[in-house]
């Protein structure tokens, strides 16, 4: 059986502030020469909790066919040799599907500038908000995260102070 989840929303009705990189980071484009990278950091981040990812065949067959994907929407953070260092991707529907920071640029605050690109990314599509999914145990204090970024809970399609 799978944990329960979170669903939390940021209203975009103001400009998001912009991402604070961390020393050494910047980002990057995706494209077709970054997958196998971006899969390795989510299979081994969701090894330990916290999500689930298939299979790097299924895995990418499905992001580059599902309707909602847009290169442009995912997200990377590399080091300065061009390291994956973290990956923001989304769907063009305003949701977060994934969020993960490499082990060793955690709590740098690398997990908040990608999510943060992410809202300057979809306020500049012209959306009224922003969603994800966390779940409610999540093992890396994902949810606390969002929470200092704005994110309130969703309840009914209504977002609850």
């Amino acid at each position: 059986m799978s944990p329960p989840f979170i669903r939390l929303r940021k209203a975009l009705d103001a400009p998001p502030q912009a991402p604070v990189w961390p020393d050494g980071v910047r980002q990057a484009a995706f494209g077709p020469d970054e997958a196998e990278a971006v899969y390795a950091l989510l299979a081994g981040a969701y090894a330990r909790g916290g999500g689930r990812v298939g299979p790097f065949a299924d895995w990418w067959k499905a992001l580059r066919t599902d309707a909602e994907y847009d290169p442009a929407l995912v997200l990377l953070a590399v080091d300065g040799d061009g390291v994956l260092a973290g990956v923001a991707q989304s769907w063009t529907s305003g949701f977060v599907k994934d969020l993960v920071v490499a082990e060793g640029w955690r709590r740098r605050g690398l997990g908040a500038a990608l999510l943060r690109a992410a809202f300057v990314a979809f306020h500049a599509r012209g959306a009224a908000f922003v969603d994800l999914k966390v779940e409610a145990d999540n093992p890396w204090g994902a949810e606390r995260l969002y929470r200092r970024e704005g994110m309130m809970d969703v309840v009914q399609g209504e977002t609850c102070a």
